[in-house]
């Protein structure tokens, strides 16, 4: 099985919406890490499944929250770009290639 490993903006931007989502009420947080993991666990069984939105970038969409993992299938790794909330703009983690 492959290591997942997070661009330091792609984790900071989840755990910011994990604390936004525990502000709104309580364990609505944890729920929204628990989708995220789920996601991630989800592209390490099978990462072509999902499609490329740009180049080698690949999305898997979280289940109840408007959110998308973007990854790179690395032969090694998976490398997590983005933790995007799908109603931000589109391209704003392109710079982080």
């Amino acid at each position: 099985m492959k290591a997942v490993v997070f661009q330091e903006d792609a984790e900071t931007e989840m755990l910011e919406a994990a604390a936004y989502y525990e502000a709104q009420q309580s364990d609505l947080g944890r729920r929204f890490l628990a989708a995220v993991q789920d996601a991630i666990n989800r592209i390490v069984l099978n990462p072509s499944l999902y499609p490329v939105v740009v180049f080698d970038v690949q999305r898997c969409l979280t289940k109840i929250f408007p959110f998308g993992v973007l990854f790179r299938d690395r032969p090694e790794q998976i490398e997590v770009i983005a933790v995007m909330h799908l109603h931000r703009a589109p391209d704003y983690w392109q710079k982080r290639r």
